[in-house]
This record gives C-alpha cells, sequence and structure tokens, in this order.
C-alpha cells in the first residue's frame, strides 16, 4: 500500500513510518505546517535518516481559524477548551486525509496510541476508535470526534505497542539522537503563557471578583481567562486555607471559590458526536464515561437527544470542568461524545 505518515520529526511519528516500511508499504511522510512553532527541520531529518520523501501541507490559515479562534472565545467565556480535540478532526487528520486522497495514496498513519477497529454490525462496515494496549499512552479521548471517513482510511501502528518496547528498539536505531519528548498539548504555546497570549490577541481581560459559595466577595481576580474548574494553585489570593475554584461566570465576571472541590453526579454535554452506526436521535445506554484527558473512565447512565446529552455517573465527579470533553466508551471502543456545557 501507499500510506502518507504525518510525521513531527519525533520517536513516535518515526517509528511509525519504519515500522510500515519494514513491512513491504511505500510511505511518504507529511509533516504539517500548523504554526510558527513547527519544527520543518526536525521532520527532514527524520525523514532523510528513513530514506523517504517529505511533502510540507501548510494548515496554518486553518489552523488559526478553526483552533485558535476557538481556543480564545471558550477562555474568555469562562471554560477550558482542549485544543486537541478540535484540531484533530478540522485540521490535523483532516489535511492528511484530503492531501492522501488528492495524490493516490491508499491509508494514512500517525503516532498516536490508539486503534482503529472495524465493525461489522450492519450493512456498511463501520470504524471506531478504540483504546491503546498501553494505557499509560493512551490517546482514544483526543481522536473522538474523527468522522468515518477519516477512520476508513487511518492507520494507527502505536495502538498495539508498549511505548517501553519502542523506547527500546529506538535506542538501538539510528533514531536514538531524535528528539524523545512528549508533544506538549499545547502546540502553537510551547512556552506557555496562554493568558499572556489571549491578552495580546483580545488586549486585556478585565479584572473581577472572587466570590464564596454565598456569593460574598473575598478579593479581585485578574481575569477570567486566568482561572479553571478544579483549580487550587496560582490562584493569587491567601484566605487562611485552601481553596478551590468551583464555577466562573463571564457575565458577572466572577470566580467562585470554595473550600472543597465541586463534586457532580449529572454532566450535561453538547455538540455531541456518535461513533455507532446504529444510533437514533434519542436513546440512552450503560457506558463508561472519561470527564477529562487524564481522568479514569467512570461508569454512568447516557441519555441521547440529538446533539445533546445528559450522563448521570453512578459515582460523583470531582471538579466538572465546562469546556472539556466527556468521552464515552464501550468495551474499549470509543462510541462518542462531546463538550461538557455544565
Amino acid at each position: 500500500m501507499k500510506i502518507l505518515v504525518g510525521m513531527s520529526g519525533g520517536v513516535d511519528s518515526s517509528y511509525v513510518a519504519m515500522k510500515l516500511i519494514e513491512a513491504g508499504h511505500e510511505v511518504v511522510g507529511a509533516h504539517l505546517i500548523m504554526h510558527e512553532y513547527a519544527d520543518i527541520d526536525a521532520a527532514e531529518s527524520a525523514a532523510k535518516m528513513l530514506g523517504i520523501s517529505l511533502v510540507n501541507i501548510d494548515c496554518r490559515e486553518r489552523f488559526d481559524r478553526i483552533v485558535r479562534e476557538n481556543f480564545i472565545s471558550e477562555y474568555k467565556m469562562g471554560r477550558t477548551p482542549n485544543p486537541c480535540v478540535i484540531c484533530n478532526p478540522t485540521v490535523k487528520f483532516f489535511a492528511l486525509a484530503e492531501y492522501a486522497r488528492e495524490h493516490g495514496f491508499d491509508k494514512i498513519a500517525t503516532g498516536h496510541y490508539a486503534r482503529v477497529e472495524l465493525v461489522e454490525k450492519s450493512d456498511t462496515p463501520h470504524h471506531m476508535i478504540a483504546v491503546a494496549r498501553d494505557i499509560s499512552k493512551d490517546q482514544s479521548y483526543m481522536l473522538y470526534r474523527l468522522p468515518e471517513d477519516i477512520l476508513s482510511i487511518l492507520m494507527l501502528p502505536l495502538g498495539e505497542e508498549l511505548k517501553s518496547d519502542i523506547r527500546e528498539r529506538v535506542q538501538e536505531s539510528e533514531f536514538s539522537s531524535l528528539d524523545r519528548r512528549d508533544s506538549q498539548e499545547i502546540c502553537f504555546l510551547p512556552d506557555g503563557g496562554y493568558a499572556e497570549y489571549i491578552e495580546s490577541c483580545t488586549g486585556e481581560c478585565p479584572r473581577g471578583s472572587f466570590i464564596d459559595a454565598e456569593g460574598r466577595a473575598l478579593g479581585e481576580h485578574k481575569g477570567i481567562i486566568r482561572y479553571t474548574v478544579g483549580q487550587r494553585k496560582g490562584l493569587g489570593i491567601s484566605l487562611g486555607e485552601r481553596v478551590f475554584v468551583t464555577e466562573i461566570d463571564p457575565i458577572a465576571n466572577t470566580v467562585r471559590l470554595e473550600s472543597a472541590p465541586r463534586l457532580a453526579r449529572e454532566v450535561n454535554i453538547e455538540d455531541v458526536v456518535i461513533s455507532l452506526p446504529d444510533s437514533h436521535d434519542a436513546w440512552e445506554g450503560r457506558f463508561d464515561v472519561k470527564i477529562r484527558y487524564a481522568a479514569r473512565p467512570a461508569p454512568a447512565t447516557v441519555s441521547f437527544n440529538g446533539k445533546r446529552a445528559s450522563i448521570l455517573f453512578d459515582e460523583p465527579q470531582r471538579s466538572v470542568t465546562p469546556g472539556q470533553s466527556a468521552v464515552i466508551y464501550k468495551e474499549g471502543r470509543v462510541i462518542g461524545g462531546g463538550i461538557i456545557h455544565r
């Protein structure tokens, strides 16, 4: 097969390309230029080591319009976005699939730790994201919004691998000199400072009030973009006890602080996507749900209603954060998910 491999210049994507070459496939690397921090030299160096050609795909306009603008607007609304969740289906995998189809490739591949499974439950074959063999590195949460037209041509060779085995093999190969750091979550802000970045784009975020559970003013905050639900460090206020952010109100411009993180059994999500081939507009089921990337899946009853869903957890969940995703699993497969509304 002729396969287009997304290459960052790091170990994981280079290992994927090497593995596919060894399996006898015709491999071409693709480096996506999404922002000013794209490391073209690293990708070119890795491609040269492999003896393959590399194409550069300029995605900057699309990335700015979709990912950066969403990132800024979500924080301004008091929510905490996950830019990778938005980028993967609309920019990264979209660009790889578009280039692959236009240039005669059979498949695309990346260095993500997840699996693609073919489900033949209906007359039409259907593909679903499933968790990786290496649970500690699993990235299925980040890929839950990928549509069928991308999943049908996607290969994720690291889904069956253990990171420790890959690291050991890389140390014995010519790739031992490659950068082995894991990818940054906010790739266009490698040095952090997201609040300063937002203010450089939109102007200074107005200060407002910290309030307690009864709505009484406790002091001044430095702008709602600097806080997230569940946060307890770096608040810039001393109250003589440990406190947590439990709510951010962009209309009143307040940040609520309480002595314990808020627990919630019911979570509402919007902009829902579903990967099941036989789902209906309104239905209910029992699933495992992750409310953030690093969370463990928790059992819940999910009631779907079109692009919205209500999740009722068996046990209360801590610091449910608007703007993050709730990803829904069944027997290790991603059946869908949505953006946490409240």
